[in-house]
């Protein structure tokens, strides 16, 4: 079927994603499965409730009903997880499982891709992407988490500054 492991959405009964990936777990370790399915996951958030005058952080689950696995799909791999208790299938028409793309995993927030840098603030950068494509520019902040900066770009004379991505610019080597 597929050679390289690949995201896919397990739906489940409503509160049994952790039960589910509980399972799937036990039966990789069993069956020795960990060259097929390499990782599970039920998306939670923390969330701040109040009721009346008292605030509460809880965490929840982003996507109730489904839980995300990364595994190579083979005939025994779908088995195992197709006949795991509160599981009813896979996410997709009819019996075929339907991977996930990578835009779609990291926009669900399953997997976070890491830009590697190398810059840092106080340097001097090339924008290479977008309105300001060409300018150069001193970096004055990075937030790493956003995977954004802050550069000074030099424009009519004056010192502006711009907020870019990470992708957007590339270190000048020198």
């Amino acid at each position: 079927m597929a050679e390289e492991a690949k995201w896919y959405v397990i739906h489940t009964y409503s509160g049994y994603e952790n039960k589910v990936k509980a399972d799937l777990e036990k039966t990789i370790e069993n069956r020795g499965m960990g060259n097929l399915i390499f990782d599970i996951k039920v998306p939670m958030e923390e969330v701040v409730e109040q009721k009346g005058d008292v605030k509460k952080v809880v965490t929840r689950k982003i996507y109730p009903g489904y839980v995300f696995i990364k595994m190579i799909m083979t005939d025994e791999s779908w088995y195992v997880v197709r006949n795991t208790r509160g599981c009813t299938g896979f996410v997709g028409p009819g019996s075929k499982p339907v991977p996930l793309s990578e835009e779609e995993v990291i926009a669900m927030g399953v997997e976070k891709k890491t830009i590697k840098v190398d810059f840092d603030v106080g340097d001097t950068i090339k924008i290479i992407d977008g309105p300001f494509e060409g300018f150069m520019g001193n970096i004055t902040e990075m937030n790493m988490e956003k995977e954004q900066l802050t550069v000074l770009v030099s424009m009519f004379g004056r010192e502006t500054p711009v907020t870019l991505f990470f992708n957007q610019v590339e270190a000048l080597n020198g």
